[in-house]
């Protein structure tokens, strides 16, 4: 089968427009894919930041959580809530540290070891020392 020159003209603009064509559809197929992964990440990093209730709950509950109080007899406290180990290290201004057990409170917190109690619900707390008076505690920070 023999092609006129006019035919091969035409046969060739119609390849070289075809492969335009698809160059420009593999460019522009390569754009969206991008864009689209930059909006995926996007969401997601706007989904990390929001977490729902019960997985900030669970956050909270397994990890430690470091609070101050400062006392009406005028000591600060640094408490160290280990949740995992349902315990908490109380540190007093003279940097004496206390380890206590949590136990079950009807609402609130209430860590005790012998001589020693921290009780609290919100931000309020007080807290019992060895040989001491029982102090109220605001939490602050």
């Amino acid at each position: 089968m023999k092609f006129s020159p006019v035919h091969l003209s035409c046969m060739i603009s119609m390849l070289l427009m075809v492969a335009a064509c698809d160059g420009r559809s593999r460019a522009e197929s390569s754009d969206s894919r991008s864009s689209r992964s930059e909006q995926e990440k996007a969401l997601a990093q706007q989904t990390a930041r929001h977490l729902t209730g019960a997985e900030r709950q669970d956050g909270v509950l397994n990890r430690s959580v470091r609070a101050f109080y400062l006392c009406n007899n005028g000591e600060r406290l640094s408490v160290d809530f280990d949740n995992p180990r349902m315990m908490a290290t109380v540190r007093n201004s003279s940097g004496i540290a206390v380890d206590l057990h949590q136990e079950r409170a009807a609402d609130g917190i209430w860590y005790r070891a012998s001589g020693y109690e921290l009780r609290g619900k919100g931000a309020m707390a007080s807290w019992t020392a060895e040989g001491l008076p029982i102090t109220d505690c605001r939490a602050i920070d």
